[in-house]
């Protein structure tokens, strides 16, 4: 029957797993590959798990692994205010098993981890959590402590760290308390000197709301400065609202090559040839934005533009879904993209988030392509020096990240591979990355390039989402 005959019919778990099995019949792009279950025989949770395809990708990873879902309380706090329980450091396990390592990524403005006494910078690495040795403890018990105390369920949870600070001989141990941490998504902007002219750079971590005001600042200051080149660094954006970074790219680019262009084509599965089945509207190519679109800014207003021939991407593997699509909408319409860092995660799929009874589901339900049709990277965009198993070769070159130097440092590893390329077209030996281990891990899940660093964002932060 359809999903509308059971949607908001809380309370019964057949009738909403009903509704699962209908919706997912619907609007699921696989829904041909899906095996059809009973519903009667699964909790809700467990029910949606079953509700994907098996399927695998060339390399030999799961063609479907964005499937989750999240209280619908708290995915409208987190997407249109950027407000998450935490404490402000992003963590980068950068080996998951002992012999650990997780360092510090980096941090949120007026947070937790920047507060007086605590003060953590990139780079920073954690020994111990709740006095449990986070370098070396194996044990169950361990790991859940570890688990417990680096990601926080709530907000006014206290744990005690111990870490070492970049370039300090001995450690020091503090308490931190989570909080309602709001994210800054757009850091570090700043135009960097060179002997051939400035060149912009920005660290732009997520594809939120809040996102839409800072880039037209950060494009703005930039433009100001009369940069020649832009190093966007999105090695730890793993996506969120399509329509971002749609607005991302043409400030890029300007409107001499997206004039009239595709930014992305949304293809749904085969039953909706023509037509979008969620909003009912017929399918048309979606355009490069050239105004806002309402989410920190009022709607209408002229967006601001570099007008740039080309653009040098940092990425990592944690680099997914919207930021994988400002790579692909541009290469689709002629703008050079140069790649420094590890491969993307590969995710040219997207949903429209949908709740029933307080549960919001993400469901994969539209592929996109750009202006050339092209959108088959689900082995993600590797760098075109990349040894190994790589996907859709991208020019420029494999760099390990480097948390030795602070990001928008000149001399970071990943940046100034970009800088050196921008004045030779060569890179530095491409970086080796070790296959993972297969003992108990700290938030453990398959990291094809290990030393790159396992990062701990929320599934919502790493995809790409379309608004009604």
């Amino acid at each position: 029957m359809p999903s509308g005959s059971f949607a908001a019919q809380c309370g019964s778990t057949l009738t909403e797993n009903n509704w699962l099995r209908s919706w997912t019949n619907e609007l699921y792009l696989w829904y041909d590959e899906v095996t059809d279950r009973d519903p009667a025989l699964s909790t809700t949770p467990d029910y949606f798990a079953l509700l994907k395809t098996t399927a695998t990708t060339p390399s030999g990873k799961p063609k479907d692994k964005f499937h989750f879902t999240y209280a619908t309380s708290a995915w409208l706090a987190l997407s249109q205010s950027g407000v998450s329980a935490g404490y402000g450091a992003e963590w980068a396990v950068i080996a998951r098993f002992p012999p650990r390592r997780i360092v510090v990524a980096y941090t949120e403005p007026n947070s937790p981890a920047t507060a007086a006494g605590v003060n953590l910078a990139r780079g920073a690495e954690v020994l111990a959590v709740d006095g449990v040795d986070a370098v070396n403890d194996n044990t169950q018990t361990g790991v859940a402590t570890l688990n417990a105390g680096l990601f926080p369920a709530a907000s006014g949870e206290t744990h005690s760290f111990t870490v070492r600070d970049l370039g300090a001989s001995t450690p020091r141990t503090f308490t931190m308390q989570s909080a309602n941490v709001t994210l800054t998504p757009v850091q570090n902007v700043a135009p960097i000197t060179t002997a051939s002219g400035p060149v912009g750079y920005m660290l732009f971590n997520d594809h939120i709301a809040t996102a839409e005001s800072a880039l037209i600042t950060a494009i703005d200051t930039l433009k100001a400065a009369n940069i020649t080149d832009l190093v966007l660094d999105i090695r730890y954006n793993g996506g969120g609202y399509l329509d971002i970074a749609n607005e991302l790219a043409f400030m890029i680019a300007g409107s001499g090559p997206t004039a009239g262009r595709t930014f992305e084509q949304i293809v749904f599965n085969p039953k909706y040839p023509t037509t979008d089945p969620v909003t009912g509207q017929a399918l048309a190519p979606i355009p490069f934005h050239t105004t806002t679109q309402g989410f920190s800014v009022s709607s209408g207003q002229p967006l601001p533009a570099l007008n740039l021939p080309r653009v040098f991407v940092l990425t990592g593997t944690g680099t997914c879904s919207a930021s994988e699509s400002i790579i692909n909408s541009l290469r689709g319409v002629g703008v050079q993209v140069i790649q420094v860092g590890a491969t993307t995660c590969g995710k040219p799929y997207g949903f429209y988030p949908q709740d029933n009874c307080g549960t919001t589901y993400f469901s994969i339900e539209f592929k996109g392509v750009n202006a050339i049709g092209f959108g088959d990277y689900t082995d993600g965009f590797s760098p075109g020096n990349t040894a190994g198993v790589a996907g859709t070769l991208v020019p420029g070159c494999s760099v390990a990240d480097d948390f030795a130097h602070a990001l928008g440092d000149p001399a970071e590893g990943r940046l100034a591979a970009a800088l050196g390329y921008r004045m030779s077209t060569t890179c530095p030996a491409p970086s080796g990355f070790a296959p993972p281990s297969v003992k108990s891990s700290v938030r453990s899940a398959l990291v094809p390039e290990a030393d790159d660093g396992l990062m701990s964002k929320s599934p919502w932060r790493e995809n790409r989402m379309l608004r009604r």
